[in-house]
């Protein structure tokens, strides 16, 4: 029996191509570089992607010269195959490329090109799309500095950006470059530490970065308790500058506490999508102990969060006293001031009729009654503590 030929499969991939070809006329339009003016310079500067072709589990550096279509030959020919690219610094050209080979969808490739993003996972047909944000602490500044990395996914290979041009350690992408007698650069064998894991695929990859993500925040949060007992020795120690610190610690834990919880949120769909794929258990639970670590640290944002409050609440209330205690200073001094300010206004008046106005011992009077006095308002004041 002979298969009939009526022209619809040519002209469903017809339609598959039209479609393909106005996907990337539509990125091209729509992400196209905006000139530069004469003089300047683009903000990122072109860094070659480190990419890494993945055969069982086992990394090696692809051709010279190879492109992404290569990668996506390579990966394709076996099951056993995958891609692994790290972006050190995404240009719009870099990204609108492999947008282009990839087929990726619009919404994808706005977020790349934009950044900024709040930690998420999208999925667009059969690719994943994941923001994260890591953290380090600074010692000298005593402040956190967050970076962003985009990871987009696909069966064969997958693909991370820095988008703040930077590594979770703070690295800056210039010095992502592979030393001569070295297999990998040091951030690449990061993401392909673990052999057997890669023979997962790219989900393993995804795991390994947002794992050493998570294991970033541990140094943060024990910089801001650091922050938090030297505080805590501050207020009580009555230094009137602490509460700029308590303020700028507050926003930082803040920050720490969106980050954190954001990220929670992120792994969570990554399980889901992990059980979804039919991912190993080995693989999930090890995400699991993420999740875990995630929780830890979420907590104890939350317990810093609350007993900073605390601190900047005993703080005002330290400074109220003070406050009073000054008040109490400045109203005993003033009455003691009063007391001989009132006694030389009335003889200051100059009436004729006054008692003792031309006695010979008026002027020493008055001076001793006005000494007298302050000195009976100052002994008052002190035996109540105000001065």
């Amino acid at each position: 029996m002979q298969k009939r030929n009526d022209g619809s499969g040519s002209g469903a991939s017809a339609n598959s191509g039209n479609g393909m070809a106005r996907r990337k006329d539509i990125l091209r339009r729509r992400y196209a570089p905006v000139p530069l003016r004469p003089g300047t310079q683009p903000q990122r500067l072109e860094t070659a992607p480190l990419t890494r072709w993945v055969t069982d589990g086992v990394a090696e550096k692809p051709p010279l010269g190879a492109t992404i279509a290569d990668d996506m030959t390579f990966a394709d020919a076996a099951s056993n195959r995958m891609v692994m690219s790290l972006y050190p610094a995404p240009t719009r050209g870099a990204i609108q490329e492999l947008a282009e080979a990839w087929d990726l969808h619009p919404m994808i490739v706005e977020d790349m090109i934009v950044g900024q993003q709040r930690p998420k996972l999208d999925r667009y047909g059969d690719v994943v799309f994941l923001a994260v944000r890591s953290a380090r602490y600074i010692d000298e500044t005593e402040e956190v500095e967050f970076a962003e990395f985009h990871i987009v996914m696909k069966d064969n290979a997958v693909v991370v950006l820095c988008q703040d041009n930077q590594w979770i350690d703070g690295t800056a992408a210039s010095q992502f470059e592979e030393a001569e007698g070295r297999k990998f650069d040091r951030r690449v064998r990061t993401l392909l530490a673990d052999e057997e894991l890669l023979k997962l695929g790219p989900r393993a990859v995804a795991y390994q970065l947002v794992d050493a993500i998570v294991d970033g925040y541990a140094p943060v949060l024990r910089g801001i308790a650091i922050d938090q007992e030297q505080i805590e020795r501050q207020v009580f120690s009555g230094d009137v500058a602490v509460a700029q610190r308590i303020y700028r610690l507050s926003q930082e834990i803040i920050d720490m506490q969106h980050t954190t919880t954001s990220v929670m949120e992120v792994v969570q769909r990554l399980q889901k999508d992990f059980i979804r794929n039919g991912v190993p258990e080995e693989l999930r639970a090890y995400l699991e102990d993420v999740a875990d670590h995630l929780t830890r640290g979420n907590s104890r944002v939350a317990e810093y969060r609350e007993s900073l409050s605390q601190i900047l609440s005993v703080n005002a209330t330290l400074v109220a006293e003070r406050q009073n205690e000054d008040m109490k200073k400045i109203s005993g001094w003033a009455a003691i001031l009063f007391a001989p300010t009132l006694i030389g206004s009335i003889y200051g008046m100059n009436f004729d009729n006054m008692p003792e106005l031309h006695w010979a011992f008026g002027y020493p009077a008055a001076m001793l009654a006005m000494l007298a006095l302050a000195v009976l308002l100052y002994w008052v004041f002190k035996h109540s503590k105000w001065m």
